[in-house]
């Protein structure tokens, strides 16, 4: 089974967004500290609750639960060029704003921001909440190119300029075939 190889990068961590509660602003912060399992301190998807945190809040495409977002500079940069709305890194409500490093691919991989190492869930598509947050067009804007959702598996402090390395591929354990009953 050949393993795949790791995305490009590295890239680098040009903005940290937090926000208070949901549909609040975000505001900006020179770090965060990340927690394995529960997200960002301080931010509107922390996990604060007893035990592992659900997988899902709800229903809608909107309804995956994650503990960071990402999304690329360069997203925003065609979106203003191609779409002409302009959207300064906090409106965007991404949680980190990354340079020089393509998202997309870092989807079930993990990667190394400073000491903390994450892993991509799935993409993170514009929905209707979004739009309504910021600006019509958005939906269509940022279609394919609205960032990676990804969870926390060890924790740490991210800061802005902490440089973002995808790791190698594991290929998950293939377990051994069960043995046929011969009684």
């Amino acid at each position: 089974m050949a393993v795949a190889p790791p995305p490009p990068g590295p890239g680098r961590v040009v903005s940290l967004h937090l926000a208070a509660g949901p549909g609040e602003p975000t505001f900006r912060v020179a770090r965060a500290r990340a927690v394995t399992g529960r997200g960002l301190a301080g931010d509107r998807n922390y996990w604060a609750g007893e035990g592992p945190r659900p997988r899902r809040r709800g229903t809608g495409r909107a309804s995956g639960v994650c503990d960071v977002t990402l999304i690329e500079a360069e997203s925003l940069e065609a979106l203003a060029r191609e779409h002409g709305i302009a959207l300064t890194p906090a409106e965007c409500r991404r949680n980190l704003v990354c340079r020089d490093i393509r998202l997309n691919p870092l989807v079930d991989h993990e990667f190394r921001i400073g000491a903390v190492i994450l892993r991509g869930l799935k993409l993170s598509e514009p929905c209707a909440r979004l739009e309504q947050l910021v600006r019509p067009g958005l939906i269509r804007g940022l279609l394919h190119r609205g960032g990676l959702r990804a969870e926390v598996v060890s924790g740490g402090t991210i800061r802005v300029g902490d440089r973002i390395h995808p790791l190698p591929h594991r290929a998950r354990p293939r377990l051994p075939p069960v043995p046929a009953d011969l009684s």
